[in-house]
């Protein structure tokens, strides 16, 4: 799947979704908007209300920071 594809298919994700997997997958708040994976990986997600989704350029950078695949969005129960 490509990476247009795996946004297009995220875009109905809520924050607060996100959120919960991003804290599933290992990843910590360190500070404000900030989270770190142990791994090097870090993200950012502005939290706004948790039922509200990302635009597709926001929520593609927030997969670059995550390198989340269509394999691990699965996992985390993002898709189905």
């Amino acid at each position: 799947m490509s990476e247009d594809n795996l946004i297009q298919r995220l875009r109905s994700i809520t924050q607060g979704e996100l959120r919960s997997a991003l804290e599933q997958d290992g990843f910590k708040r360190t500070h404000g908007s900030v989270y770190a994976h142990d791994d090097g990986r870090i993200t950012v997600l502005h939290f706004h209300r948790s039922h509200t989704t990302l635009t597709r350029k926001t929520l593609k950078t927030f997969l670059e920071g995550t390198q989340w695949t269509e394999v691990d969005a699965r996992r985390l129960g993002l898709l189905t």
